[in-house]
């Protein structure tokens, strides 16, 4: 998940944005050091959806000028998994029951900060009536 930024060259350094995630905004003295401050902001401003329960917005198609910052996987797939609960209109409880599982485990699945195999994030979207696909792609 790759979402397009925009690096702005202000005196003393560069502004980062996001048309897609506006929630995150950060700066840095370089070019390189403003693109790994946008990934930072980028996976922070990921927490703000989580703890509001809210649809993260899928990344638009970079345009001329945008640079593309990647979330880890490991959250993408997070994002992924929270946003079909969302649309699907399904809670965690209702989740763990369809996985046989204790709420608190899915609390967990869907916690950015704890760490989960991609084979649980996967069987919480066969719960879903989803499979979780996986793709090579070019850099």
């Amino acid at each position: 998940m790759k979402y397009p930024a925009t690096l702005t060259k202000e005196d003393d350094g560069f502004i980062v944005t996001f048309r897609d995630i506006p929630e995150a905004l950060t700066q840095g003295d370089t070019i390189e050091e403003a693109i790994e401050m946008a990934e930072d902001a980028l996976l922070m401003a990921m927490d703000f959806y989580f703890e509001d329960n809210r649809i993260v917005p899928p990344p638009s198609a970079r345009q001329e000028g945008e640079v593309l910052i990647s979330l880890p996987v490991s959250v993408a797939t997070k994002v992924l998994l929270l946003n079909t609960l969302l649309e699907e209109h399904v809670s965690q409880v209702e989740l763990a029951k369809r996985m046989g599982i204790r709420p608190q485990q899915v609390t967990r699945i869907v916690n950015l900060e704890h760490t989960t195999k991609i084979d649980t994030v996967a069987q919480a979207f066969k719960a879903l009536g989803k499979e979780l696909n996986i793709a090579i792609s070019i850099a």
